[in-house]
């Protein structure tokens, strides 16, 4: 059955990991001429897997990254991939904050049918 708490729930769980994953991805940029420095990343699909619709878990998969925390990936960070994948956070962002916002225009409109 369809509950309206646990799609807030898993929308607000959703945009704390976009935010923490934006943080990540700027701090890349940040550190980039850093002596040593290796590129890390945040993989939603790790972290969303049964708690959310099969629409957001396919797209987390596909605008994913391979690993949850990548900080020993050997990888040099690429400023255009970086940009890149600040672009696919913030898609992400749109459509969770859209899901959120849906939700409580459902709410509403059920409360206020009953009154």
């Amino acid at each position: 059955m369809y509950n309206p708490i646990d799609s807030i729930d898993g929308g607000t769980r959703l945009l704390g990991l976009i935010a923490a994953r934006q943080k990540m991805l700027s701090s890349n940029i940040s550190n980039m001429d850093t002596p040593g420095y290796t590129r890390q990343d945040i993989s939603f699909s790790q972290f969303l897997a049964p708690e959310v619709s099969p629409l957001e878990t396919k797209l987390s998969q596909k605008m994913g990254t391979k690993n949850i925390w990548s900080e020993f990936s050997n990888e040099k960070v690429d400023v255009g991939k970086e940009l890149a994948e600040m672009q696919k956070n913030y898609l992400t962002y749109t459509l969770a904050t859209r899901k959120v916002s849906s939700t409580i225009t459902q709410m509403r409109t059920a409360i206020n049918m009953g009154q």
